[in-house]
């Protein structure tokens, strides 16, 4: 009996990767959906998001979210790029750490760092630097959106989408002009680009550098885009080149950018260079109707 429950387990663990579901490449990829759908689902993933509030210089009451007349949590002072928190007496709020809630604020420097999270009860809040912008962005763990949150949907793996690439590397650091989905618009350092061969041609992205994750970032739509995938485009991560400079391009680990489940991200938006003239019917399906 114990032996039937554990295949029962690894079967359900391969399903949607029928084409491949033995291979290594096809279990790495099943433990990155886990990890997907907590990134989307979980208590701090995407779908909590439920406000966004871009701050004017000087004194911007903050109230909570989602509610006529929200209860006032406080005030954010702005001064030029720096921000300090005020709460409203009576209201219970403290940092993350469990420090007191006042004083100055931290951001995310455009999602490259970790800003100070001030918390309220379920709410999570916090500053986040968009080029010049300041602004707070709410997160909810009982949000509606977290609570219907249905999971996400793939195209089986397929190993014909796992490719192989060569990063080439700009014998000076080049900037790529990049806007976000509100309209921000910022210049990006680009250490250089990744080719690779398909149908017959050679194609190449441009690569950001994620310093989180010490891998390159790809932003790319593909002729799916707006159809089975998602509108916007979606992402890709690519592990370092090896001494010899090649790197894998694997589709099937594409995903969709957080402003497929909240109208209150600030994703960016491929460039037209990076529109690829081909379907990629690999990695993440388009979600919701964001």
């Amino acid at each position: 009996m114990k032996a039937l429950w554990i295949g029962s387990v690894v079967a359900l663990l391969l399903a949607g990767c029928a084409s491949d579901p033995v291979s290594p490449q096809s279990m790495a990829w099943s433990r990155w959906r886990a990890k997907r759908t907590e990134s989307i689902g979980g208590t701090n993933g995407w779908s909590t998001l439920v406000g966004l509030q871009w701050l004017e210089p000087g004194t911007n009451p903050v109230d909570r979210p989602g509610i006529p007349g929200g209860r006032r949590l406080g005030v954010v002072v702005r001064e030029g790029t720096q921000a300090r928190f005020i709460p409203e007496p009576g209201v219970d709020i403290r940092r993350a750490d469990g420090s007191p809630a006042a004083g100055g604020l931290r951001s995310d420097q455009d999602g490259k760092a970790k800003p100070d999270v001030l918390v309220s009860g379920t709410l999570r809040f916090f500053l986040i630097a968009r080029g010049e912008r300041l602004g707070i962005r709410f997160k909810d763990s009982e949000a509606p959106t977290r609570r219907d949150f249905r999971g996400l949907e793939y195209f089986p793996y397929q190993p014909a989408w796992w490719l192989e690439g060569r990063f080439e590397r700009f014998a000076e650091p080049q900037e790529v002009e990049i806007f976000d989905v509100t309209g921000n618009r910022k210049r990006e350092p680009v250490p250089g680009r990744i080719r690779f061969e398909y149908g017959g041609r050679t194609f190449y992205l441009e690569a950001l550098w994620d310093e989180e994750d010490q891998e390159y970032f790809l932003l790319f739509r593909d002729r799916t885009s707006g159809k089975s995938t998602c509108g916007s485009g979606r992402f890709l991560h690519v592990a370092k080149e090896d001494a010899a400079g090649r790197v894998v391009i694997d589709f099937n680990y594409a995903y969709n950018p957080p402003c497929a489940f909240s109208a209150f991200a600030t994703c960016p938006i491929p460039p037209r260079s990076q529109w690829l003239p081909f379907d990629i019917p690999a990695g993440e399906k388009a979600y919701g109707p964001h």
